[in-house]
């Protein structure tokens, strides 16, 4: 209330005030919520990323820098020639090594199995001369008298363990690996296909398309390249290529031009606007954009931390 020249001014505040760690308010608001929420260690985190934190649509999808030597797959992801034969070399290496250890593992299980064939066919045998030499002892036993045949009773049902072959059965029983509850892990048959790291769909090296971008400054070299923004241009319309262009590869010559292009031009005859060859749908190889900060324009742009939540 404010009192000025003999008239009584009264002012409201529109605004509610509450506490600062007030949460049972009405006006809690959605901001307060999720400080809150990060604060508190509780309830799963979302976050977008924007558009730094996106590669461009010109850089390697593994090394995330402008490649040298750009190649595109059928799924239209690009990615340097030599970062991308390096991963499939090291994926080929990997898997013969899970291949030899499974052929190992394998050959191991057939000599378990003839091992205990060959137990089997002795333990037969023991069986038997086990009878014969019972039978044999028993009638000398009743020849010679009741003392030697307990005697002998007690010899063949001794229980120490390093007797009648148990020496062999259990050996070491204090190392882990040799314990009754120790398991070995079945490995499965390796899968040979090699998987795109992006995609997940299957990649071979004959399906790599060369690709072809067209310098905005022809004299511009490659190394100075990458602290640039505007770095090519579609070599028909000559259109800037930015991360909210969107753009396509030619297959048969590798160049890339403008989606606007090859809707608005090529698919008009289906010829390729530079030297003229005959064109299909196959050959338009849409590559995928880069960071552009919009929902609308990028794939998998949101990551999520699951934590522990509070129940009442």
């Amino acid at each position: 209330m404010k009192v000025s020249s003999g008239l009584v001014l009264v002012t409201v505040d529109t605004m509610t005030r509450h506490s600062k760690n007030c949460t049972a308010s009405s006006v809690y608001s959605y901001h307060e919520k999720q400080k809150d929420a990060k604060a508190s260690g509780y309830g799963s985190l979302k976050l977008r990323y924007g558009k730094d934190g996106v590669k461009d649509f010109d850089c390697c999808s593994l090394s995330l820098h402008p490649c040298r030597n750009p190649v595109i797959t059928r799924d239209g992801h690009l990615y340097d020639k030599e970062a991308i034969l390096e991963y499939i070399i090291s994926k080929k290496n990997e898997i013969s090594r899970k291949i030899k250890e499974y052929e190992r593992q394998c050959k191991k299980e057939q000599n378990e199995l003839a091992e205990l064939g060959e137990a089997e066919n002795r333990s037969r045998v023991e069986r038997f001369l086990k009878t014969e030499t019972a039978v044999a002892s028993a009638s000398q036993a009743a020849q010679a008298g009741p003392s030697t045949s307990t005697s002998a009773r007690l010899v063949g049902g001794s229980v120490s363990n390093m007797v009648a072959g148990r020496d062999k059965k259990l050996p070491s029983f204090w190392i882990p690996s040799l314990t009754p509850g120790n398991k070995e892990i079945k490995m499965q048959k390796p899968d040979k296909t090699i998987f795109c790291p992006v995609s997940g769909k299957p990649i071979k090296v004959k399906d790599l398309v060369d690709v072809t971008f067209t310098l905005i400054d022809e004299s511009s070299k490659a190394g100075s390249l990458e602290g640039k923004k505007e770095r090519y241009k579609c070599p028909v319309t000559g259109d800037v290529l930015r991360n909210n262009v969107p753009c396509a590869v030619l297959r048969t010559t590798g160049h890339v031009v403008t989606v606007e292009c090859v809707e608005t031009l090529i698919k008009k005859d289906m010829l390729h606007p530079l030297t003229g060859e005959k064109l299909t749908e196959k050959d338009i190889i849409p590559l995928h954009r880069g960071g552009t900060g919009f929902a609308m324009s990028n794939e998998k742009l949101s990551s999520k931390k699951a934590r522990p939540v509070l129940q009442a």
